[in-house]
């Protein structure tokens, strides 16, 4: 299993460009759905909390299921395997970048990719849209939580702290409502 984890997580980190979230869709067809290591409802919960986590949310993920598959040694697998390319391609990248950096090839090639990049993404965001399943409440928190960042500039993290919170008293009226309720 640990060397399942290692492939897995090597795969995914050796062959995705875009970063971690461009990831998320990879880690959730291999992990989910070849592999049924985990529910799609049990990805979209570590999808949310390792976004809340400091850190790479590609190694936040790979801790999260290899810890959930095997424990520490499970976590330290998956986390090795997503870290081993990525790291020998920015080895290699900072040993040749300033040479070809203003080639004009090099350049288009970059120019050319980022749409790419916006669209993978993009993936997460609506996988994790259809996962919640969308509702107008969700919507309108979506909304304001944007409109708070990207207009307001208030920072992302105080956004999720403000959602977390709002999330468990809502949770705590809704459990005192259905206990009012069964009275």
């Amino acid at each position: 299993m640990y060397w399942q984890l290692f492939l897995v997580f090597l795969r995914i980190g050796a062959f995705t460009i875009g970063g971690g979230l461009a990831m998320l869709p990879l880690i959730e067809r291999d992990v989910v759905f070849k592999k049924n290591w985990i529910t799609k409802d049990d990805f979209t919960d570590l999808v949310a909390v390792t976004q809340m986590l400091p850190g790479v949310i590609a190694v936040n993920m790979a801790v999260a299921v290899g810890y959930r598959m095997k424990g520490v040694w499970g976590a330290l697998s998956a986390v090795f395997g997503a870290i081993l390319a990525p790291f020998c391609s920015i080895l290699l990248l900072a040993v040749f970048f300033r040479t070809f950096r203003d080639n004009p090839v090099v350049v288009q090639l970059f120019t050319g990719m980022r749409p790419v990049m916006v669209a993978l993404i993009a993936v997460p965001v609506i996988t994790t849209l259809r996962a919640i399943g969308p509702t107008l409440v969700s919507g309108l928190i979506a909304l304001v939580a944007a409109i708070l960042i990207w207009l307001l500039g208030v920072s992302p993290v105080w956004v999720i702290l403000a959602a977390g919170l709002g999330g468990y008293l809502w949770h705590l009226l809704d459990k005192r409502r259905k206990g009012e309720m069964k009275k």
